[in-house]
């Protein structure tokens, strides 16, 4: 059931809407429900955050001829209607909730509720929100089963830390007998992964090249192929900053700064942080160079092994996009 506020329509925003193409709408989504605003529209909705009201929020749409729909990232509570949405035909956005809270800021506005919120989310969808291509829903279920890899390894790391210190017998057996579990459910899930990949031909080739440079083994294959779709299709410079691996300037004035990087997609930044590690002192050839490079320049050996991080994803973008392997000795550098 819709619930709807404030019930008569903005005529200065009525006439701005039918002299735009789109309609923009703004969701504010919680655990439980979702508060809806159409831009240019006063009234404002709330439904459930379950199947019977999306089908509620999906007839709003249609009523109202919303075209694209925004709404922010809250940790998962999102993903069903976002899928609703989607198979439904209509273009959904989702929004990093810095982008909402800058986009306040540069409107002056203090307040914060979850109907303001919406509004908000509305008003950015409808001049500023870049409309982008909708994830693969193959990779979508896939995401979660990687997190909880990720998840598995940051426990099994936590437990060699613990091993270290452990001096009772008793103690000590059972981090053992846990840390065995954990390595076999790893090695278990990694080979499904890699068979769930090699059901689709275009995966199954977009691994193949992946595993084809010299420092990247399965593990941070899969990473990339499910974070990072996108793949093949940026240029070196967006490749580095989406995962956020780009070093940025931080100048004003007479004054410099070091640049640092920041940002980007955090679990696939510590993947290929852990992949440069080894390729840099053994497998790659190209990186072992860059980074006794930057050593003998001064370099510390974090910063190093950033720069050879960055290398990885760049020279996995430049393999996917014209389609062949890599070449040994670094051709693709």
């Amino acid at each position: 059931m819709v619930e709807g506020t404030m019930g008569s329509h903005h005529k200065e925003g009525s006439t701005k809407m039918s002299q735009i193409n789109t309609v923009a709408a703004g969701i504010d989504v919680a655990k439980e429900q979702l508060d809806i605003a159409v831009h240019g529209c006063k009234q404002s909705w709330r439904v459930a955050n379950t199947p019977e009201g999306f089908r509620d929020l999906l007839r709003l749409m249609h009523q109202h001829q919303v075209a694209r729909i925004g709404l922010e990232a809250t940790g998962g509570y999102e993903r069903d209607v976002v899928e609703y949405l989607r198979t439904a035909g209509l273009a959904v956005i989702v929004l990093q909730p810095v982008q909402v809270r800058a986009y306040a800021v540069m409107k002056l506005r203090r307040a914060k509720t979850d109907r303001i919120d919406a509004q908000l989310i509305a008003a950015f969808v409808a001049e500023h929100a870049v409309m982008r291509e909708a994830p693969d829903p193959r990779l979508a279920g896939l995401s979660e089963r990687l997190t909880c890899l990720e998840q598995i390894e940051e426990d099994m790391a936590r437990i060699k830390v613990r091993l270290e210190h452990v001096r009772d017998p008793d103690v000590l057996l059972n981090w053992k007998a846990d840390l065995a579990r954990l390595k076999q459910r790893r090695a278990s899930m990694m080979a499904r992964f890699l068979i769930a990949l090699r059901q689709h031909d275009d995966l199954a080739t977009r691994l193949k090249l992946l595993l084809s440079i010299d420092g990247i083994g399965p593990r941070t294959a899969i990473a990339l192929l499910i974070r990072m779709p996108e793949l093949g299709r940026l240029s070196r410079g967006e490749a580095a900053a989406l995962v956020g691996l780009a070093p940025f300037n931080n100048d004003s004035g007479k004054r410099s700064r070091q640049r640092c990087i920041a940002g980007g997609r955090t679990r696939l930044r510590t993947s290929l942080y852990a992949a440069a590690l080894p390729a840099a002192f053994r497998w790659n050839a190209a990186l072992v160079s860059l980074y006794v490079r930057l050593k003998a320049a001064g370099k510390p050996h974090k910063l190093a092994l950033v720069a050879c991080a960055r290398k990885l994803v760049i020279f996995a973008n430049t393999v996917l996009a014209r389609g062949t392997p890599w070449v040994k000795g670094g051709a693709c550098s």
